[in-house]
């Protein structure tokens, strides 16, 4: 079964669309927090032509989904799908408005992600650097398990997890 990277993907929450041009003003809006890279190794990205490079990635990767509100279409965040070989994906490049830190906002987002990624894959895969523990907790509470450290081609380390399609039932959702 093909994997669709950009999909509309729904919850009483949470409406999740492919990225459009249009996204950049509001996702620039809530990247110029300097709370969201406190732990992120690109602190730098509340610079708009930072931002604006990362925007261009983002647009280009085929994979970028747009978080809005159900309640009223506002723009909150964004998360992507990497194809990761022929049976994975990984889920990651995800930054949300710190207005929806702590609450339902972020797990809401990566079930409809890890539900529509199972439909069709037995694996997904999660990256986080070494010194983001608020994303890392955020992983482990999906039930994804620590699989181990690397040093990436820009010589950041990054800690690698794993979820497969069988952990799923054992995730308290």
């Amino acid at each position: 079964m093909a994997f669709d990277r950009q999909p509309v993907l729904v919850s009483d929450l949470v409406r999740l669309r492919p990225l459009r041009a249009d996204d950049a003003e509001p996702l620039r809006r809530i990247a110029a927090d300097p709370l969201l890279w406190e732990q992120h190794p690109a602190k730098d990205r509340t610079q708009e032509p930072v931002f604006r490079a990362w925007f261009q990635d983002a647009l280009g990767s085929g994979g970028a989904l747009v978080a809005q509100d159900r309640a009223d279409s506002e723009v909150f965040g964004v998360s992507r799908y990497v194809p990761r070989g022929t049976d994975a994906v990984e889920i990651g490049w995800t930054f949300l408005a710190r207005s929806r830190w702590g609450g339902r906002w972020n797990g809401e987002v990566k079930r409809l992600m890890l539900d529509h990624a199972f439909a069709a894959l037995p694996t997904v895969l999660f990256t986080v650097h070494a010194d983001n523990l608020r994303s890392q907790r955020a992983v482990e509470r999906l039930g994804a398990r620590r699989t181990g450290t690397h040093v990436d081609v820009a010589g950041l380390h990054q800690v690698t997890y794993r979820l497969d399609r069988s952990d799923v039932r054992e995730v308290a959702r």
